[in-house]
């Protein structure tokens, strides 16, 4: 076993915050790097993030902060990447040291556009990471919840088990329960997709339909998800556990869910562009939406409400109309 392996986080947002917070339960020292240097200082002389998840307050003695990329990873072994996934190649790009005998873990719940792929593969492909040495962090947990110290849940998943363990055991406290699964890439697909999904809740309620469309719509959403990932990663799971149904769950239906947000400005007219400006914080399920329907194209999964989101985001489609259709195909 791995003997005080040192953790760095990529990111400031609130999933980055949050992760930091948890982290300071059980290390001495948590290595973060974030862009902003104003959020630097000012967390040095406020203790918070001042733009995120403001109400944490962190003991600065444990906080090894820099804007410097290459300095964070260098001084780490475990680096966890919770940045929007629109933005990880523009960070990548900036690298000059070595990602050899690194640990990298994900909490990105999203495609890198650049590439097509989930942060995983796309680490495996143009970085030559070894499977064994990437994991992921997923939910169903919001950084909302986590800044309250609600009883929350993660799903910690690794190849190899004892790497997993050791993040779990990191991470894990009195409001935090981790799981682990082998299943990375089936719970990488289902953290992207299921913020689709939420985008559909959000377009729905933002039209008026009401709690028993919901259900309707996050029951054949599981089903879908379900096929998407059969056809990408074939392999045994159970779909509702946590890391998927749980995951879908609270992100179509929680008021900190930002995908959900997204949707409902879009359900009650706004365009996308006019959405995106209002939002303070980036909605992945926007940029997943277009590389789920491009990566479908090949693997043929039978898709209506990703299809239905594509249309309406990306080809302009009525959002009344294209809902209405839905329904109809839905059971």
């Amino acid at each position: 076993m791995e003997k005080s392996p040192k953790f760095a986080v990529i990111g400031g947002g609130s999933w980055a915050t949050a992760i930091v917070k948890m982290l300071c339960e059980n290390v001495d020292t948590v290595h973060w790097y974030m862009r902003s240097v104003y959020a630097i200082e000012h967390i040095k002389k406020q203790e918070h993030n001042p733009n995120y998840l403001s109400s944490v307050e962190f003991d600065v003695n444990q906080l090894e902060l820099s804007s410097d990329i290459n300095k964070t990873i260098a001084a780490a072994d475990y680096l966890i990447f919770a940045i929007p996934s629109a933005f990880l190649k523009r960070e990548l790009d900036g690298l000059k040291v070595s990602l050899e005998d690194k640990m990298i873990f994900s909490a990105i719940k999203g495609i890198v556009p650049e590439s097509s792929l989930i942060v995983g593969e796309h680490f495996e492909k143009f970085y030559n990471i070894p499977p064994e040495n990437i994991g992921v962090i997923t939910g169903p947990c919001h950084a909302e919840e986590v800044a309250l110290e609600r009883l929350s849940y993660i799903t910690i998943a690794c190849t190899d088990e004892e790497r997993a363990k050791i993040m779990a055991d990191h991470l894990a406290s009195d409001y935090i329960k981790c799981k682990i699964s082998d299943d990375v890439t089936g719970t990488e697909y289902a953290a992207m997709l299921k913020n689709i999904y939420a985008i559909a809740a959000g377009i729905a309620h933002g039209l008026g339909y009401g709690d028993n469309f919901q259900s309707v719509l996050m029951s054949n959403a599981i089903r879908e998800m379900k096929k998407f990932i059969k056809k990408v990663h074939k392999m045994k799971r159970n779909i509702n556990d946590s890391a998927y149904l749980g995951d879908l769950l609270v992100t179509g239906y929680s008021i900190f869910s930002r995908n959900r947000m997204f949707g409902n400005m879009i359900g009650k007219g706004y365009t996308v562009k006019s959405a995106q400006m209002e939002m303070s914080m980036i909605a992945e399920g926007y940029y997943a939406t277009e590389s789920a329907y491009k990566i479908n194209k090949e693997v043929k999964a039978k898709t209506p409400i990703i299809n239905a989101v594509y249309g309406i985001l990306y080809e302009g489609k009525n959002p009344k109309k294209v809902m209405k259709k839905l329904a109809d195909k839905m059971d």
